[in-house]
């Protein structure tokens, strides 16, 4: 039997080349291009309806590229059928043979394989044992909890060491105690092993502390694909900021005052640094909007010199932090404050912006 040194070092890298995936007259993946590395956890984040499953669902082979090529090493797997590209899938539902035990759910990939029953039984006894579940092999999927059952489908994927896992919002069905749990168990799990993994999920919670890179999509067009934390600092557009991080970050529409060195809006005139507007004047740019996140704008509820005035629209107390949602001369925007921040609702607030750490996009919606 093969070591889990052997192993690991049949897993593949993934190369997805100018993908494009119509129906009808409707493109839902256009033009995608992702180079994941061998071993890399590579999570596909957007909302419904922009490509990311349809993405998955062409690399397992149960969906047809209109155009473009999928190579899983060094192979093109276009033409290949789902059981010949050696991926195993996990989905949102579980999946379950509900008549077999769990032992028997794990075991059927290899049966289907006629895998020796002595190296079958000992490689389920093995995969129980990574996931902690040992003393459920008896059981039948009606008599285990969501967490449970989530596991099975994982050892069942596990199992057979495929050269790569494909996963379909796998926690989305568990309560979000069992999600936080899972998702630690998860990652715990693919560093264990190695495999390579393509995950897909709208919750951007779970990109950024599961991906090695995230792959942000919308309508179908690949957005940004990076690390979570370059993500975080340097969305590529105002799609991607507003898309990552939670509470969103807030925009203002405004313009850039050269003479003054000013970014002014119908709220407020907020002062640039040097690099700021050496950087506007450079591009000859006037119409921008400023990104900031809840983070980065500080508030009181005292006033402040030359700090800006608000009302307060209602707090959201979280226990460590409190996110206070204001009003600004018709403008909303959300700020990140200490848990032990009180104020009424449509009480005064006074408010400071963090321009070192702002973000500005074109009228194009483009990182400037």
């Amino acid at each position: 039997m093969k070591s889990q040194t052997e192993v690991c070092a049949t897993f593949m890298s993934i190369s997805l080349q100018t993908l494009v995936k119509s129906f009808g007259s409707n493109r839902v993946v256009d033009d995608l291009s992702l180079e994941i590395d061998d071993g890399e956890f590579v999570v596909l984040l957007g909302p419904s309806g922009c490509g990311k499953t349809t993405t998955l669902r062409m690399i397992a082979g149960l969906e047809q590229a209109t155009s473009g090529d999928i190579f899983i090493g060094d192979e093109r797997v276009n033409d290949l059928p789902p059981q010949r590209r050696d991926v195993a899938m996990v989905f949102q539902s579980y999946a379950l043979y509900p008549h077999m035990t769990v032992a028997e759910n794990i075991a059927y990939p290899l049966r289907v394989r006629k895998t020796d029953l002595a190296q079958m039984t000992q490689q389920v006894q093995r995969t129980a044992a990574m996931l902690e579940i040992t003393a459920l092999l008896n059981r039948r999927p009606r008599e285990l909890s969501g967490g449970e059952r989530q596991r099975v489908a994982l050892a069942r994927a596990i199992v057979r060491h495929p050269r790569a896992f494909l996963m379909d919002e796998p926690l989305s069905n568990l309560d979000a105690k069992l999600r936080l749990q899972m998702r630690a168990e998860l990652k715990h799990l693919q560093r264990q092993l190695g495999t390579t993994t393509v995950y897909v999920t709208h919750d951007q919670a779970e990109a950024m502390t599961l991906g090695h890179r995230v792959a942000v999509m919308n309508q179908g067009k690949l957005q940004q694909f990076d690390t979570p934390l370059t993500i975080y600092n340097e969305p590529a557009n105002r799609f991607v900021a507003g898309f990552v991080g939670s509470p969103t970050m807030n925009f203002l529409e405004g313009r850039i005052d050269l003479a003054n060195g000013r970014f002014v809006t119908q709220q407020l005139g907020l002062r640039l640094n040097a690099p700021q507007l050496e950087t506007f004047r450079q591009q000859r740019i006037t119409r921008v909007t400023l990104g900031i996140r809840p983070e980065n704008i500080a508030v009181s509820s005292i006033e402040r010199e030359s700090w800006y005035r608000a009302s307060v629209y209602v707090t959201e107390l979280m226990g460590s932090e409190t996110f206070v949602i204001l009003q600004l001369d018709g403008a909303r925007l959300v700020a990140r404050a200490p848990g032990d921040f009180r104020a009424e609702t449509d009480s005064h607030a006074w408010l400071e912006f963090d321009l070192q750490r702002a973000h500005w996009f074109d009228e194009a919606g483009l990182r400037i």
